[in-house]
């Protein structure tokens, strides 16, 4: 079996996180980034640590195109692929009345563009060697909602239903196609928090605290590496916000 995995947005803190661990557990990793070559060549010698293999790629997934040609480019460099990570997202959080239509498309063709086209250019070669794993990171947001995120909210949501359908459509061919949505995690932005406002998002939390992006990272690594008859599923990792 392939070792290979290729993690989009890796140079985020749960991508970050999800490229550590799979480096750890003996993966050979393909870190994309968009626009951040120098925290990617960072995270390249420290996924090396691990007596892996590992390389950086540019592209603008927003892009069918530039989607083939990074797996292409894989595939050259590393080897035929194994998992599929798509974490690759952003934000314009806006209340609707002000959001732009411009802001709504962008945050959707970025986040639900990006599943599409790397999905698509990595399913032919699955079903060939009838093997692969997709996992999607979407966000607990797609199952709550949130003010201000209409347009996030809608690309989360959209993939959580791309994931469902395209794993009906592979299970066959021996390919799992699987989401995480993660809760609160401890990022950049969670903690530059007031302390009033983690308190009151820890009180919505069973467990009363944020996850860190290894809890994510450690689920990923379980549906690349273990989880051989489970596909379809949403797994929410929020310590007990919503079931």
């Amino acid at each position: 079996m392939s070792n290979v995995v290729l993690i989009t947005g890796a140079t985020g803190g749960i991508g970050e996180a999800i490229a550590l661990t799979f480096a750890k557990a003996g993966f050979d990793v393909a870190l994309h980034f968009r626009s951040n070559p120098d925290k990617a060549a960072a995270l390249k010698a420290l996924c090396l640590k691990e007596n892996v293999n590992a390389e950086i790629f540019q592209a603008d997934l927003e892009s069918a195109d530039e989607a083939k040609r990074l797996v292409d480019e894989v595939t050259s460099s590393l080897g035929t692929l194994h998992t599929l990570v798509n974490n690759a997202g952003m934000t314009k959080d806006q209340l609707f009345m002000r959001m732009s239509e411009d802001d709504f498309w962008k945050v959707v063709h970025t986040n639900l563009g990006s599943v599409f086209n790397l999905s698509k250019a990595v399913i032919r070669s699955m079903i060939k060697n009838e093997s692969g794993r997709i996992i999607n990171i979407s966000s607990v947001v797609a199952t709550l909602g949130n003010p201000g995120q209409v347009n996030y909210v809608s690309s989360k949501a959209a993939i959580e239903g791309f994931t469902k359908a395209l794993a009906k459509e592979v299970a066959k061919k021996g390919i799992t196609v699987n989401a995480v949505a993660p809760g609160f995690i401890e990022t950049e932005m969670t903690g530059g928090l007031a302390e009033d406002i983690k308190q009151y998002y820890f009180s919505q939390i069973p467990m009363q605290r944020f996850g860190t992006p290894y809890d994510v990272a450690e689920v990923v690594l379980f549906l690349a590496q273990s989880a051989n008859y489970m596909t379809g599923q949403i797994l929410h990792v929020n310590g007990g916000m919503i079931g």
